[in-house]
């Protein structure tokens, strides 16, 4: 398949069409168990192959967590195949959360298995770690923008831990974060209506006095629902932010399962509460 219109052209489609909203799929064993299913391959492709019936066709974006997806070896992937090739039957974009961040031909391999059109694990868009360097994303920005994929960059996240590597200081003063996200918006520069290439932002970070301004691309906002984040968050968080604003919400309409119906109803819930938080 090849995908000619950049990403980040298609994600405001989207958007535009169905809502800011990305839904993970995120099967682990607690909600396997809350449908009543078992922590098994069967399990996961029948919790999987639920979540996209119900909402490939209305979310603008399904985000399988690979994580999940790989601890069942290789017929865990194998449902991964599936969920990919499902979601884009579907008309949803496909996130590929796998935070995949490493250098040179390692980088470069990454890449190709995620972000080409002759593999059956190819995504939308892959989120990618900058914590070895931002230059070392190059062979995966690259790849992506040849083909006509995003990549979400983590630039802030609400792990505790995060501070002590994205809040450090260069001796310019300019923090981690700040770094990372003034290269992602000098990659996006002249794009329009926005670049392919995002942002991880923690919905549930509060203000940091990063500014995400001149990113020019899509920031992806996990946290909504059960992490704590609320839709009128997102307006604090997020006030100086020019571009498409993805939430991202797992549990909160994961939960909602095991219908399709239930599922729906969930997702288009949060959506109607986003939209009137952001006007």
């Amino acid at each position: 398949m090849s995908i000619m219109e950049p990403f980040g052209h298609r994600l405001v489609t989207a958007i535009d069409n169905r809502g800011p909203l990305c839904v993970g799929i995120d099967p682990h064993p607690g909600l396997l168990q809350a449908w009543g299913l078992p922590a098994s391959v069967q399990g996961l492709e029948r919790f999987a192959m639920t979540v996209v019936e119900a909402l490939g066709p209305t979310v603008a974006v399904l985000k399988p967590q690979s994580a999940f997806f790989e601890s069942y070896g290789s017929a865990g992937i194998a449902v991964l195949e599936k969920v990919l090739a499902d979601t884009r039957e579907a008309g949803a974009l496909v996130l590929l959360d796998a935070k995949r961040g490493d250098i040179g031909s390692t980088m470069a391999a990454y890449a190709a298995a995620y972000l080409t059109a002759t593999s059956p694990l190819a995504a939308d868009a892959l989120t990618v770690s900058p914590y070895l360097g931002f230059g070392s994303l190059l062979p995966a920005l690259d790849v992506a923008l040849a083909e006509g994929r995003g990549l979400f960059v983590l630039a802030l996240t609400s792990n505790p831990e995060g501070k002590q590597v994205q809040h450090a200081r260069h001796d310019d003063e300019k923090t981690v974060a700040q770094s990372i996200v003034d290269q992602v918006g000098a990659v996006n520069a002249g794009d329009y209506p926005i670049g392919s290439i995002g942002l991880v932002v923690g919905a549930t970070i509060g203000k940091t006095g990063v500014d995400l301004s001149g990113v020019n691309g899509p920031i992806l906002a996990p946290g909504l629902g059960a992490q704590g984040a609320t839709a009128k968050d997102l307006q604090k968080v997020f006030a100086d932010a020019h571009g498409a604003l993805l939430p991202t919400t797992s549990r909160e309409v994961l939960g909602a399962g095991p219908t399709v119906a239930g599922l729906r109803e969930a997702a288009q819930r949060t959506v109607d509460e986003v939209q009137a938080a952001l006007g």
